[in-house]
């Protein structure tokens, strides 16, 4: 069963949220539908009902990448306003807008794909008709479904509506900003459902039964997710269990390393002269103190080679005997021959033999052993050891040597625009960033301007400033440096592009310095109907209108149209009941039956009108009918500007207060009421001081089968490549038949008889009807086998058929295909 209660964290009540009612000047609490029931008129054209910021970003929060959800409203619009209900947008981007027009009579969705392009999608129905009706717009991914009253009015399949809203987005309620879009009426029961099928919240009878496409893809997507999910998981435990075996009684601890070698926490070692720890990863290493050794007289202290302090070493060049009552040395061993004359000789008080003068002792290695960054250097009667440069000595007799921080005791050499970093023996003087070096000690600042490294545009001038530089666009251009856009003065009309200062390039159709000027395609002969067709003239564009009598014949042809309607036999004539209806080329004519006297009276709505009367429509103060020799002629009231008796809400053109002009989306062009432009391709009227913008209808391109709309342009063109080509539109002047001979409009969808759970929906393709899968059938095709790894084609249902010129274009379609990893198709 279903529950029709709410979780209120999945609502959003507007107004609730507004605190509407408070301080919001325009707009007054009133009466509602329902009995004792809260609502709010909204009025005039200076109100400012804007969500505060922190409350908008809380409202955002719960509607933030949802790919279900269900705009609500009560509402009972003014006559021929067109205004907007609820507007989510950031600076020009609406993410989520809805808007009824009533000039158009049109229900409108701006939203943003996943693409990040914004689209509009147009539901022919009048709500601005001055009475109470309950409007729900639920959208389920790529499926969205219209109820107006609690009946499904319409249902598409649509581009994925993107909700990955910025902060700082702006939520307004009645008005798109504080120039546009004013909603004219009462409205109650605003709300934000982030549910499926949110509409029943609104209309309880209208029960659920078949899962949504967001269901059906979730469910997909979620075991696809578990399969990856649950490999990857087996993958790493298998792994894990392979560690564990080899870890198994071994006690982690943090360990150090020098010199290639492995220390232990709190393992201590000496390192040449010095006694070094492990703490806790690091290695700590302090000089060796050498206390003063304590020699006897026949000895004295000095370093054995290995030995890092002072040991006492005793005479050994002879012994001690006892010769003739005295102690006399005796030589151990004789001294080697010298080759040098005996003036040359030396007597040295480390050894017993003597040397000739200039003898390399280092060469020998009988000096004391230079251990560490250390060197041995040879002297006169002996040798010593002496550090390396960026070398202290650790002992005095300078075998082990430690490396002198330089930079730490500020003896380097660094200078401006430089930092010192110390390296062993040495330093290194590094530059500042934004620096170039002259030489191993300074640097100077880099000029990214003429070395041409900078980010400024083409169109912008380089300032190079002190570690770094800055941009600034040329006289004519407007930007940060980085980016410059030509500036036109008085700004491109008509969807123009400013390309180079005061240079538009128009769209096509539009002509003029500002693109302000439309080309009639008609009066310049660019273009030729059919006889019986005539040119009408739109902004940017034209199109061939059958003349009365005669019909498209579904080509969408300039110069082809179908033979004669036969309004006698289609009953489409008002001839008169004491009259006679003829079929003529183009029309039909009433005649008076032989012998009889016939009146020419009229017959219209059920209503007797005699022979030469006038009346206006009762839905329609506008429109004139006259009745004329049984003939109904209606037409729309001709507007007589100069009249003093001109009726403005037929002709609002004719109002000049300043009340009645629009002021133009830039905030700097003012038109007065009945003109029209084209802005972002869209076509926008003035109407009383309402501005209402429509998509810009566009001319069907004839025999391709892949357009695209190419940048910069509103219409699309013909391409050869299906990769580039854009995603197939609805268009609502379109038909299909579905398998019960019912006529269904391009875009419906419906559920197949006897099938509750396939369905099936009306596409502008060769083949339009398409059925999608069930949910167990798309499951099914998940796991079917395939024979080989061979070219394949999808299979499709019994409820689908598409031929080939439709399956290239299958990737328009909302029907979803699973390939096992390896295979291969094509479009």
């Amino acid at each position: 069963c279903y529950c029709f209660g709410v979780d209120p964290a999945l609502r959003i009540n507007v107004f609730d949220e507004l605190k509407l009612g408070e301080s919001y000047a325009g707009v007054f609490q009133v009466q509602g539908f329902h009995n004792e029931s809260r609502a709010f008129l909204f009025q005039d054209s200076w109100r400012n009902v804007r969500v505060k910021e922190d409350v908008a970003e809380v409202m955002l929060q719960k509607l933030r990448d949802k790919t279900e959800f269900t705009v609500l409203a009560t509402l009972k619009q003014e006559r021929l306003n067109s205004g907007v209900l609820l507007s989510i947008h950031y600076a020009e981007h609406r993410y989520l807008e809805l808007e009824s027009s009533g000039q158009r009579n049109e229900i409108r969705l701006h939203y943003r794909t996943r693409d990040q392009r914004q689209h509009t999608e147009g539901f022919p129905y009048s709500l601005a008709d001055d009475r109470w009706h309950k409007l729900s717009v639920a959208v389920s991914v790529s499926h969205v479904v219209l109820h107006v009253d609690c009946n499904r009015i319409y249902e598409r399949v649509i581009e994925n509506p993107s909700m990955d809203i910025p902060s700082d987005t702006t939520i307004w309620l009645g008005q798109r900003n504080q120039a546009h879009g004013y909603f004219k009426g009462i409205m109650q029961d605003v709300q934000l459902v982030v549910m499926p099928q949110g509409y029943i919240s609104q209309c309880p009878d209208l029960n659920r039964t078949c899962p949504t496409c967001n269901d059906f893809h979730g469910l997909v997507q979620k075991i696809m997710e578990l399969q990856d999910v649950l490999a990857k998981t087996s993958s790493k435990l298998s792994r894990a269990e392979e560690k564990m075996q080899g870890l198994d009684g071994c006690y982690c601890e943090r360990s150090c390393s020098m010199n290639g070698e492995l220390y232990r926490e709190d393992e201590r070692w000496t390192d040449g002269c010095r006694n070094c720890s492990c703490y806790n990863g690091t290695v700590q290493c302090e000089t060796i103190s050498c206390p003063p050794p304590q020699c006897p007289p026949d000895s004295a202290p000095a370093y054995v080679p290995g030995s890092c302090c002072k040991e006492c070493q005793r005479d050994t060049c002879g012994v001690m005997v006892l010769q003739e009552h005295s102690m006399q040395r005796v030589e151990n061993a004789p001294c080697p021959e010298l080759t040098c004359p005996e003036s040359e000789h030396i007597t040295l008080t480390d050894r017993c033999c003597k040397v000739c003068r200039g003898h390399h002792f280092c060469v020998e290695g009988h000096s004391p052993s230079c251990v560490e960054n250390s060197e041995c250097v040879n002297l006169e009667a002996g040798s010593c050891c002496s550090c390396k440069d960026g070398y202290r000595a650790l002992r005095d007799d300078s075998a082990y040597c430690g490396d002198i921080d330089e930079c730490a005791e500020g003896k380097h050499y660094c200078r401006e625009n430089t930092m010192c970093v110390n390296t062993p023996g040495s330093f290194m003087c590094i530059c500042h960033t934004g620096y170039i070096r002259i030489d191993d000690y300074s640097c100077t600042e880099r000029d990214e301007c003429t070395t041409g490294l900078h980010s400024c545009d083409e169109n912008a001038i380089c300032f190079n400033t002190v570690g770094g530089h800055s941009c600034s666009c040329k006289p004519g251009y407007v930007g940060n440096g980085t980016v410059c856009r030509a500036l036109c003065d008085g700004l491109c009309q008509n969807g123009g592009s400013c390309v180079n200062p005061d240079t538009c390039i128009c769209q096509q159709g539009f002509t003029g310095k500002r693109c302000e000027t439309d080309i009639d395609e008609c009066t310049d002969g660019f273009v030729e109907c059919d006889s019986r067709a005539i040119c009408v003239n739109l902004p940017g564009w034209y199109h061939c209108e059958c003349r009365d009598g005669y019909h498209d014949n579904g080509m969408f042809s300039t110069h082809l149209f179908e033979h004669n309607i036969d309004e006698c036999a289609t009953e489409r004539h008002s001839c008169a009941n004491d009259t006679v209806c003829f079929n003529v080329d183009g029309g039909y004519d009433c005649r008076c039956p032989h012998g009889k006297n016939c009146t020419g009276d009229c017959n219209h709505d059920n209503k007797h009108k005699h022979n030469g009367q006038i009346w206006v429509l009762d839905n329609d103060r506008c429109s004139v009918c006259s009745c004329q020799s049984g003939l109904v002629m209606c037409r729309r009231m001709v507007c007589d500007c100069e009249s003093t008796t001109a009726d403005l809400f037929c002709c609002p053109e004719c109002n000049p207060g300043l009340s009645s002009q629009c002021l133009h989306q830039n905030r700097l062009i003012t038109y007065s009421s009945g003109d029209t432009w084209v802005e972002n391709c869209q076509q926008c009227q003035c109407m009383s001081g309402e501005v209402d913008c429509w998509p810009m209808s566009c001319p069907p391109v004839v025999d391709c089968e892949f357009t695209q709309v190419p940048e910069g342009q509103c219409c699309p063109r013909c391409i050869t490549d299906p990769c580039q080509a854009d995603t197939v539109r609805n268009d609502i002047t379109k038909t299909c038949v579905d398998e019960n001979g019912l006529t269904r409009f391009s875009g419906a969808a419906w559920t197949k008889h006897r099938t509750e759970c396939t369905l099936c929906q009306c596409k502008v393709f060769d083949t339009p009807l398409l059925c999608s899968l069930s949910v167990l059938e798309e499951l099914e095709n998940i796991e079917r086998p395939r024979p080989s790894r061979q070219k394949q084609q999808p299979q499709f249902n019994n409820n689908s058929f598409l031929d080939r010129s439709a399956e290239r274009r299958r990737k328009h379609t909302h029907i979803m295909f699973f390939y096992p990893c390896g295979d291969f198709w094509g479009f």
